[in-house]
């Protein structure tokens, strides 16, 4: 699968989603049915707004927060594009600061926004249209306008040649069309839902004049023209990318802007191993470090610059939905397709032990497709859930209108005999028998099970379970491989099982078709990395993108996940609810966090110069 499917489009492409209100206005419209049509410079998908139109900015930036100085951060892998689009390269996850978009949201909420190129949209009581009426100010690096028939292009190229999983944001949206040259219009299919609208609020515009000249098809290395806070000043083909502040940016006063982006320069080392990516930031060529790895959070900082102070460990309570973490099997492969053998290897894994031997008891376990949020089944089923669910009764494992799903236990002693059992059961119940220590079928052939990673980490934590699999008779292994093979191999589904962490956006909706639809399931690219065709999921992923009320949506996804959950398509692991970093001591940053994003790394923080000048020294 790639980068964007598991971590990156939402931000980049899509912007960040969060809670806010109409903020006013109402006028009739010229429709047969005199709709009411709202006018509005923010506006929530649910609910009430969190910040109306007298904020001057965030409350977690610091408005007079000092512009200036360098910062260095590290990524891991490589790029070979600039064109985040289409499907064809590896671009940076940093390509998002080129780039505006017509609303941006906030980190206090989860599905809300707020104008930044739109002064304000519009739209009706069943929401089939939306009119955003952009900044008259509004510009590109080069100083051209930015205008609606970009709006225009740019829905245009998604639709023709976006990457799957981009698609199936858009999904919902017939069309696009420019009014005039500040005032585009966007058509969709659905009614009474804001899912489409906040799709669209959050589109980026590619400026159509820069582009004619150029395949969007393609993949470049060109710095592309953008209109946010950053261009590109240079650039070392997959290994660095240097992104400078723009001087004259014609947004940087707006309420949604103010406090953010205070460091002139961003530079982004890449690197394709962990280590020596660590061992750059302990030397200083490194300013923030994101921590992954328990171990090494407890064991790898004893280095000086630690001990004297002059890098900070920092950790904060993290309450933002997280990403289903797990081993995804590939149900394409017949081995897999018996719900009985995905069952049977979930028995032979083992959280209990790793969270006593290597995680330092610092993670929680899996238990929902929709992990630390409000949108995952809990429990045994609520009658709203049992409503929505029994019409499939027949159709699903019965165990999803009665009873809590909970992964499989262990004693923690690293010998579950009990597990071990319940797993062979299944095994020979799907057809597979243990003979001499081998798990093999009726023609004597061994099970065989290769796993596929990118991470050291995950190849460290996952022996275990690997050693499980051999002692049920498997033949069982893993195989670590760079960020960009592992791309091909999940774009291209050529894996057994895969590790990977799967991002949802909340309130979930039309991206779920490309997770978990059936018509995603054959299509490379896409983010349904599992193989899912399932008439039940599609049906129950058609009811959340209907849904008219939060409740709704939150009963109808709580029905899906459990029927992802008791038909087993992967193996769940783990989450913190923490986040850890370092950083050396130079910079300064907001009293007061964002909710949803409590570090705020690099946005809101800045170069403080007395600390800066303390740490050359």
């Amino acid at each position: 699968m790639s980068r964007s499917a598991v971590t990156l489009l939402a931000s980049a492409m899509l912007g960040t989603a969060a809670l806010l209100a109409p903020l006013a206005a109402a006028a009739q419209s010229g429709d047969a049915e005199e709709q009411r049509v709202t006018k509005t410079w923010a506006f929530a998908e649910f609910g009430e707004p969190l910040y109306d139109d007298s904020m001057e900015h965030w409350p977690y930036v610091n408005p007079d927060a000092p512009i200036g100085g360098t910062v260095t951060i590290s990524d891991f892998g490589s790029f070979d594009s600039f064109n985040p689009y289409i499907l064809k390269g590896e671009f940076p996850s940093s390509i998002g600061l080129l780039y505006d978009s017509l609303m941006v949201g906030s980190g206090d909420e989860l599905a809300s926004y707020y104008g930044q190129i739109a002064t304000s949209v519009e739209y009706p009581e069943d929401v089939s249209w939306a009119i955003f009426t952009l900044h008259p100010e509004a510009r590109y690096h080069d100083g051209t306008p930015i205008v609606a028939e970009d709006f225009v292009f740019t829905f245009n190229v998604i639709k023709e040649h976006g990457r799957p999983f981009l698609r199936a944001f858009y999904d919902d949206v017939v069309s696009a069309e420019a009014l005039d040259p500040q005032r585009v219009k966007y058509t969709f299919a659905t009614r009474n839902s804001k899912k489409p609208l906040g799709i669209v609020a959050t589109s980026s515009p590619l400026p159509r004049h820069w582009w004619e000249s150029r395949d969007i098809t393609e993949t470049s290395l060109e710095p592309p023209l953008g209109s946010g806070a950053y261009r590109i000043a240079s650039v070392d083909p997959g290994r660095a990318i240097v992104y400078e502040r723009v001087e004259d940016y014609w947004a940087a006063d707006l309420p949604v802007n103010r406090g953010t982006s205070n460091f002139q320069t961003i530079r982004y080392d890449f690197y394709r191993d962990r280590t020596v990516e660590f061992e750059a930031f302990k030397a200083g060529k490194v300013d923030f470090w994101s921590e992954g790895s328990v171990k090494q959070w407890y064991t790898g900082y004893d280095f000086p610059a630690v001990e004297d102070g002059r890098v900070v460990k920092a950790e904060v309570k993290n309450q933002t939905p997280r990403a289903i973490s797990a081993y995804f099997f590939n149900l394409r492969r017949e081995k897999f397709q018996d719900v009985r053998v995905r069952k049977a290897i979930n028995y032979l894994y083992d959280f209990e032990t790793l969270q006593r031997t290597l995680l330092f008891g610092e993670f929680k376990r899996i238990e929902s497709y929709f992990p630390n949020s409000d949108f995952g089944a809990q429990g045994v089923p609520s009658e709203e859930e049992k409503a929505i669910l029994t019409p499939f009764a027949d159709q699903i494992p019965p165990e999803a209108l009665t009873e809590d799903f909970t992964p499989a236990k262990t004693d923690g002693s690293g010998r579950d005999r009990r597990n071990l059992r319940q797993a062979l059961r299944l095994f020979e119940e799907a057809g597979w028998t243990l003979e001499d220590g081998r798990m093999v079928n009726a023609a004597g052939e061994q099970f065989s099970l290769e796993i596929i990673t990118a991470s050291p980490e995950w190849l460290r934590l996952a022996d275990q379970f690997v050693q499980n699999l051999r002692r049920a008779g498997l033949d069982a292994s893993i195989r670590m491989i760079d960020p960009a093979q592992w791309r091909v191999v999940g774009d291209q589904f050529d894996f057994d099982l895969m590790t990977a962490r799967l991002n949802f956006f909340p309130p979930p909706g039309t991206e779920l078709r490309s997770y978990f639809g059936s018509a995603a399931a054959g299509q490379q690219g896409s983010a349904n990395i599992m193989g899912i065709e399932n008439p039940v999921v599609d049906a129950l992923i058609e009811q959340i993108v209907a849904a008219e009320s939060l409740e709704q949506l939150k009963a109808a996804n709580r029905a899906l996940d459990r029927v992802l959950l008791w038909n087993h398509y992967l193996v769940p692991t783990y989450y913190p609810d923490e986040s850890w970093y370092a950083y050396w001591d130079q910079f300064g940053f907001p009293d007061t966090r964002a909710r949803y994003s409590p570090v705020g790394f690099p946005s809101t923080w800045w170069i403080d110069p007395e600390k800066a000048a303390a740490l050359s020294q």
